[in-house]
């Protein structure tokens, strides 16, 4: 088999193809033009890595001296729905760790870009499991509940979002258990959304708003990716991962505006938006983390369109009231060049969706839950959290999914989020 190769240079190019990513070609071989060895030019090799993906016919080998960000940056921008595999690292010390990255956002953005018909919420919570089984053997053990079993245990706000479909909502327990002691503390605990298709319920989306909600699961893929990674990086602490998973669906069985769901620990909703659903079903998914005694809880969601407007579609929006973890976790992002960033949250933001018939409502009845929306929803989260947000940390998933390709990405899911996760899991 031939491969194209693939180079970095910093000498100008006497004939090149394209402006914003200079590219010189040769016979089985092509070179991007970097401004200079200053800097990695992340971005720069991105948008050649999206040209290339264009016109290479053949696998790529990268050639020569690469950082290993560099490669990763490649790779994430030339890797699509129906290009995958096609990259060959550079035979360095860091083969084997891009490796295991780009199994984990495979994982993620295979799952996630998969049709809403394939990914049910009982298939989500099983090819999740299946995969870290795989990665883990015995260490990792789960269990669904599923349906009316759910409004058994008390988790309401999975059981009313998903009751609207005939795919039962399943809310999945999966613990990473390195040592296999159940007496073992756990460490952290994820949680994802897991709403694998938004119709908006009855606050029904628009054709335009909905073709793309096969991602509103891309949270619980999200945390599934970051464990994975985590446990192909070495990870020996025990884990335990909460999706809440459901299709918000519109029936004669579904939920509807005006509803109040009580929740297991007693806060009164009143739904005035059944589009703001992932707000209620990761509330079952927090407080079931809660339960664990985890010092660490961090969920992660396609929460809310205020937060692609406040930050565009390459940073995640990061919410916590406890300020040393939010910032370690934007250390840890900036880091592993994934970019995200601190919004706005108060304790008082858990009041800026009011009821008159209940403690709160899940939005404020205006189109996008109106000013400050992403805050206000990372304050609703914030009821169900441990005391005081101590060791809970939210993550708005602005950057997890291109309805169309850009001039950096390629059209679909884009895994952002698994690095940031994974380290903060490993880190001591």
């Amino acid at each position: 088999m031939s491969f194209l190769q693939v180079s970095l240079s910093t000498e100008q190019a006497d004939k090149h193809w394209g402006s914003t990513a200079p590219l010189s070609f040769g016979p089985q071989q092509v070179s991007i033009h970097l401004p200079d060895d200053k800097a990695l030019h992340l971005r720069h090799i991105k948008k050649a890595a999206r040209i290339l993906e264009g016109i290479a016919g053949e696998p790529l080998q990268l050639h020569g001296k690469w950082h290993p960000e560099q490669q990763w940056a490649f790779a994430q921008a030339f890797t699509t729905v129906k290009k995958q595999q096609a990259i060959h690292w550079c035979e360095d010390e860091h083969k084997s760790r891009l490796a295991d990255q780009y199994q984990a956002m495979l994982f993620t953005r295979n799952l996630i870009n998969r049709t809403p018909e394939d990914i049910s919420p009982q298939k989500l919570a099983s090819e999740v499991t299946d995969w870290l089984q795989n990665l883990a053997g015995d260490k990792v053990t789960a269990k669904t509940l599923t349906g009316e079993e759910l409004l058994e245990a008390g988790w309401a706000g999975i059981y009313h979002v998903g009751r609207g479909s005939e795919r039962p909502p399943v809310l999945l327990e999966l613990d990473y258990n390195p040592g296999t002691n159940d007496a073992e503390p756990v460490a952290a605990a994820l949680v994802g959304k897991g709403i694998t298709f938004d119709s908006g319920g009855y606050s029904i989306k628009s054709s335009e708003g909905m073709l793309t909600m096969k991602c509103d699961m891309g949270g619980a893929a999200t945390v599934a990716g970051g464990l994975g990674l985590a446990i192909l990086q070495g990870l020996n602490k025990r884990v335990k991962l909460f999706l809440c998973c459901a299709e918000n669906l519109i029936s004669g069985h579904a939920y509807k505006l005006g509803d109040i769901i009580t929740y297991k620990n007693g806060v009164s909703v009143e739904v005035v938006n059944t589009d703001a659903e992932g707000r209620l079903v990761l509330a079952d998914g927090l407080m079931a983390a809660t339960e664990t005694g985890a010092p660490m809880i961090l969920d992660a969601a396609t929460l809310t369109g205020a937060a692609v407007m406040a930050l565009g579609n390459e940073y995640n929006a990061l919410f916590s009231l406890d300020s040393a973890l939010r910032d370690r976790v934007l250390r840890v992002a900036e880091q592993e060049n994934e970019p995200a960033w601190a919004l706005p949250l108060e304790p008082w933001h858990q009041e800026m969706c009011p009821s008159a018939y209940a403690d709160t409502a899940n939005s404020r009845p205006m189109k996008g839950g109106g000013a400050g929306g992403a805050s206000n929803a990372a304050g609703f989260l914030s009821r169900f959290a441990p005391p005081q947000g101590k060791g809970w940390i939210h993550m708005d998933l602005a950057a997890a999914f291109n309805g169309s390709a850009t001039a950096t990405m390629p059209a679909g899911a884009t895994a952002q989020g698994i690095r940031t996760i994974a380290q903060t899991l490993l880190d001591k």
